[in-house]
């Protein structure tokens, strides 16, 4: 069943829109009548004057939420248009678009007026695409600023635009692309395929340990077309294009403070399916919060301290020498220090801390190899052994500068070849995070199994993790994926 759509505006003599499909609604009639309080499947587009804290167009959003609908734009998109540490940052991050758009201005301060991701003049589209994208408020107005010294445009601020400082000469145009957006007419690709369902793989080319190799991105386009996708792989350039597709799958590897979670955090809002979604995102990049969730449902870690300033707890007493300190955010065997001299153990914690105000502190249990267990959709679905690098602590040893140094060998196999604790205590773990696609790292010790992380979007590389399970493994996971989109779009017949 479709979405039913309100256009929610203070006035609705100032907004002569007659849309099939839609209902326009004053904010007074959507924020206090029962009959929009007990609606489903709901998405609302506010067109209020302002969306300033606790103005009639705050509310609006802030209750859509609430409800279950679907605002434009919502509550993090309104208080992302007053963090300047964000739009700095989206700034810095659209660099390249921002001066390919200016480039034919040299000085000077520039305005751009963003209509539902659309400009009057066609030449800056792509920018405001993408500001739309990062900033999903109906109506934008956004300042750059050209700086004689650094020779480039930056954008200074960007603000939501009330109806009633639209200018006259644009209203033609803004009441036309509402009309087109509220009508699901935008800018997209002709179909390659019969397929029935569009897919984006985000992938980044240069990175130096991307979670699948050329070929098993080339396995998961062959799955994914199987099963009825159209797929594409898509990178960071293609934010303002996620609403053209039903799914996002990510084979780039994931971060909180990242444009990998921008991604997730958009698809989901956009109404895609995601694997990963951004909570899954945001639980398995932090080491701080699965110490927590891990022992507080009594799942066997290594012994483990969680360090903060100004003065960390006495570690050495503790959990003795060698010990692993490890950043919360850190991946790839990077982040992580083991400490094997008692003089060394202070200068590393306060090298760590100087970053983050938490570290985390752990017993070093040698083993050589650790345990892969993927699970996908709450099932297990491939175990590999990965074996430490030669005269190394972990799988994987790097540079002081991070590059990759040499890695240890692997194995894989059947699921029922696995001691069957270990994959019990695997989707113990993973069951606690979601129902996505997460690689569960573990040691056994004798008859004792520790967890050691949670990762999402794992490693799965042709020739590695799919040793077993061959084709099967990528289908099996384009299957998942499908059956996301079919119960989002009301179609799923189990």
């Amino acid at each position: 069943m479709a979405l039913e759509t309100l256009i929610v505006v203070d006035d609705p003599c100032a907004w002569p829109l007659k849309i099939p499909g839609t209902e326009l609604v004053t904010a007074r009639r959507y924020l206090t009548e029962p009959v929009y309080q007990n609606r489903r499947r709901v998405k609302v587009f506010n067109l209020c004057h302002s969306y300033r804290y606790q103005s009639l167009g705050y509310y609006v959003s802030l209750l859509a939420e609430a409800r279950g609908h679907h605002p434009l734009p919502g509550v993090t998109a309104i208080q992302d248009l007053k963090s300047t540490s964000i739009i700095r940052s989206v700034s810095d991050e659209l660099d390249e678009l921002i001066q390919k758009s200016l480039r034919p201005l040299r000085s000077g301060e520039f305005v751009l007026s963003i209509y539902l991701g659309r400009n009057l003049a066609k030449r800056y589209d792509r920018l405001s695409q993408q500001l739309f994208s990062l900033f999903p408020a109906p109506f934008l107005r956004a300042f750059f600023v050209y700086s004689a010294k650094r020779a480039a445009w930056q954008m200074q601020n960007i603000f939501p635009l009330a109806t009633s400082e639209i200018p006259q000469e644009h209203r033609a145009f803004a009441l036309e692309k509402a009309a087109e957006y509220f009508q699901g007419i935008r800018p997209r690709p002709a179909r390659r395929s019969r397929a029935r369902f569009d897919l984006a793989i985000l992938t980044n080319p240069d990175e130096a340990e991307p979670p699948s190799n050329p070929r098993a991105l080339r396995c998961f386009m062959r799955a994914a077309k199987e099963v009825g996708f159209a797929p594409e792989l898509i990178g960071r350039e293609d934010f303002g294009r996620l609403a053209e597709f039903d799914a996002l799958f990510l084979r780039e590897t994931t971060n909180v403070n990242h444009h990998t979670y921008r991604f997730a955090r958009r698809a989901t809002a956009e109404g895609l399916a995601v694997i990963d979604a951004p909570d899954s995102i945001l639980k398995c990049t932090n080491k701080v919060f699965l110490a927590e969730l891990l022992q507080r449902h009594h799942i066997a870690v290594p012994a483990t301290m969680i360090l903060h300033r100004p003065t960390p707890a006495p570690v050495l007493q503790t959990l003795g020498l060698p010990c692993i300190l490890k950043k919360p955010d850190g991946s790839f065997s990077q982040g992580v220090v083991r400490v094997d001299e008692a003089e060394h153990l202070r200068g590393q914690i306060a090298q760590l801390l100087a970053h983050s105000d938490l570290v985390i502190a752990q017993q070093y249990l040698p083993t050589p190899f650790d345990w892969r267990i993927g699970i996908f959709d709450r099932q297990p679905l491939y175990a590999c052994r990965y074996y430490m690098a030669e005269q190394h602590w972990q799988i994987l040893r790097h540079a002081p500068d991070g590059k990759l140094l040499d890695e240890g060998g692997y194995d894989t196999l059947p699921i029922e070849e696995v001691p069957a604790v270990v994959v019990a205590t695997a989707l113990k773990a993973a069951n606690l995070i979601g129902d996505g696609l997460y690689g569960v790292d573990l040691k056994q010790v004798g008859k004792r199994v520790y967890v050691i992380e949670i990762n999402d979007n794992p490693s799965i590389d042709a020739g590695v993790e799919d040793m077993v399970l061959k084709e099967e493994l990528y289908r099996r996971i384009m299957q998942g994926m499908m059956r996301r989109v079919e119960m989002r779009k009301g179609v799923f017949k189990g």
